[in-house]
């Protein structure tokens, strides 16, 4: 696999649920051929993707599953209104 860049979401809560949205990129921006898989945690699922074949997929789905204590300790530390106001 071609490096993949992984981006967190803070933490949020939908339909009752608290969730961080998990992206992996790969890919040349420029090129616009960029891959992309959108998982979430707790669940340790990817939801959609593009690009990615169905072993790679299930590896992310595992680096998620294996790595969910630290990824979600990243999402609580985002502050997202800190975030925007800085940006």
């Amino acid at each position: 696999m071609d490096e993949v860049k992984m981006l967190v979401s803070c933490v949020v809560e939908k339909e009752g649920r608290k969730i961080v949205r998990v992206s992996f990129l790969r890919g040349m921006e420029e090129k616009r051929s960029m891959d992309y898989a959108e998982g979430i945690l707790p669940d340790g699922i990817i939801v959609k993707s593009e690009g990615f074949s169905e072993t790679e997929v299930q590896k992310l789905e595992a680096y998620m599953r294996a790595n969910r204590k630290d990824i979600l300790k990243q999402a609580k530390e985002i502050n997202p209104l800190r975030n925007w106001m800085n940006g």
